[in-house]
């Protein structure tokens, strides 16, 4: 079935190739020869992003394939994945990749894939056209490499519904190739175990289950993989407003959000979630068809370092661990939080001991301003700040590591009566220091996360609906070691949309038009990755590289 992936309809062929001909008798690119549709037709181009592939070592490779089916429903895949035969258990780097396609008319997804229980992808579906479409997705997963040693069942879902009218049946092949480890090319260093919440339980706003790390636990990473999703006002939790404000969303305080992770009880970590936009978002879907949003198609997970709790857990007894959603109305649902702890163990040791030591919690600061008029204004402020530290023994020594976090957030919501125009601008930021201290000079890390949005749609409310939209996600990490640089890297990825099409008529009645541009840029010591690409009514108007 899955040779369907690896084509085009002849149609499309027929026209790239055209392309391709006009544009190397005109000296000009492909994209660009014949100029873009004055509107969307029925076909578009395939989905793509701007985000650098993922670097390989020509190495020796094997490919495993994890899942090679379709979802027309709710109902799971289920299967077993083998580890590779010919490329050893030690590898330099395992990329997962995801091909999919899907035709007709159908909503966007959210979907994911866990192998032993481990989850290993976050990811969201494109909405199709009526001809069909194919995308892929690619994600360096080795970090997972000791789950990947063994024999592990495998789930993915997509939930799906396929009636008379949302047509679009997804299919979807999931591989790993694993990259050898061979000459000079090392094993990449990796956790030593990837564990998972035993008894978790999930209730659309908390989730938490018992976690018992191994004896020798020296170092200890949570990641979350928090999404807002579930077709309700928290997938769009960010333009909620309290009760009293005039607005179809509520949320008792408003649209400040925390995702929160804590261990038996006392707060642990802090993080401002990424606002994700899916493919059928702020109302246009034709702002994204051929280029989603940042993190749409690749959902990345927060990051806290727990080796501040270490001592405290490696007793041998299960603790509990809660993450949780702050600003969350009580008894209302529609986050996703599922956690996997990455644990790096002292080879020469039996036991690691140690403790916390300094656990200092501000104040969450959360203040909503309401000013109501013509046009509805709802101004918001919130941010919070968090320091943790502890010690372990180790057979090299006693080790401090000290987290320092700081989130922020602020946003101004416009809104009129009817909400015929609904816009937002807002920023949130989320600064981390981590501090390890033990033999030798201290290294920080330093991690500076900004995330932006400054939207509007108009005319929702009337013939033709207009959005235009602004989305960045930038981050700066420096690592120093008795104030020298060793490190550092420097990500912005940044969209901009503007699309409107006629509302509450047959899709050939919406002469709908949109432009997208997308710039990904990531600088660090011999890295150099700068790539730009553009739309126009769902055609590729330009794809540059300037490194």
């Amino acid at each position: 079935m899955f040779e369907a992936l690896h084509s085009c309809p002849m149609r499309r062929l027929l026209l790239a190739l055209c392309a391709a001909a006009v544009g190397l008798l005109l000296g000009t690119s492909p994209a660009l020869a014949g100029g873009p549709p004055t509107e969307f037709g029925t076909d578009w181009h395939d989905p793509l992003t701007a985000a650098p592939p993922i670097a390989t070592p020509g190495t020796t490779s094997c490919k495993v394939t994890v899942a090679d089916t379709e979802f027309r429903d709710y109902t799971p895949y289920k299967g077993t994945y083998l580890p590779p035969k010919g490329c050893g258990d030690r590898w330099n780097k395992v990329v997962l990749r995801l091909e999919g396609a899907v035709a007709g008319r159908q909503y966007d997804r959210l979907g994911h894939v866990s192998i032993g229980g481990v989850e290993v992808l976050r990811t969201s579906t494109p909405e199709p056209s009526p001809e069909g479409i194919t995308w892929n997705v690619e994600k360096d997963v080795t970090r997972y490499a000791a789950t990947l040693r063994d024999r592990q069942p495998v789930e993915m879902l997509i939930g799906n519904l396929v009636n008379e009218t949302y047509t679009g049946v997804i299919k979807v092949k999931v591989t790993l190739t694993f990259y050898a480890a061979e000459g000079p090319v090392r094993a990449a260093p990796t956790p030593d175990r990837v564990l998972t919440l035993e008894g978790a339980r999930h209730d659309g706003r908390a989730y938490e289950g018992l976690l018992t790390t191994p004896r020798n636990s020296e170092r200890i990473v949570a990641e979350v993989y928090a999404t807002g999703s579930g077709g309700g006002c928290e997938e769009f939790w960010y333009l909620t407003v309290p009760d009293a404000a005039p607005y179809s969303c509520k949320a008792e305080d408003g649209p400040y959000r925390e995702v929160q992770v804590s261990v038996d009880g006392k707060l642990a970590g802090i993080a401002a979630p990424f606002p994700h936009v899916w493919t059928g978002g702020w109302s246009n879907p034709f702002l994204w068809y051929v280029v989603p949003g940042p993190r749409a198609f690749d959902v990345r997970p927060v990051e806290y370092d727990l080796t501040p709790f270490a001592g405290q857990l490696n007793d041998g007894k299960p603790h509990r661990i809660a993450i949780s959603v702050a600003g969350v109305p009580e008894g209302q649902s529609g986050w996703s939080t599922p956690t996997n702890i990455l644990v790096w163990q002292d080879a020469k040791a039996s036991q690691v001991t140690g403790a916390l030591t300094t656990h200092r919690a501000g104040d969450l600061a959360d203040t909503t301003t309401h000013e109501p008029g013509v046009e509805h204004r709802l101004r918001t402020k919130g941010g919070h700040s968090l320091t943790v530290a502890g010690y372990v023994d180790t057979s090299h020594g006693r080790v401090t590591t000290t987290v320092a976090r700081e989130v922020a957030n602020t946003s101004l919501h416009r809104w009129t009566e009817g909400e015929s125009t609904d816009a937002l601008q807002a920023r949130w930021n989320d600064d981390e220091s981590v501090t390890v201290d033990g033999r030798g000079p201290a290294t920080t890390t330093l991690a500076r996360r900004t995330y932006t949005m400054d939207g509007e749609i108009t005319g929702a409310t009337g013939a033709r609906l207009r959005t235009v939209m602004a989305m960045g996600d930038r981050a700066d990490r420096v690592t120093l070691r008795a104030g020298k640089r060793l490190d550092w890297s420097r990500l912005e990825d940044t969209y901009t949309g503007d699309a409107a099409y006629n509302q509450n008529v047959p899709r050939d009645q919406r002469h709908a038009t949109g432009v997208s541009r997308e710039r990904y840029r990531l600088q660090g010591p011999g890295t150099c990755y700068d790539r730009t690409v553009a739309t126009a009514q769902g055609e590729l108007t330009e794809d540059r590289q300037r490194c």
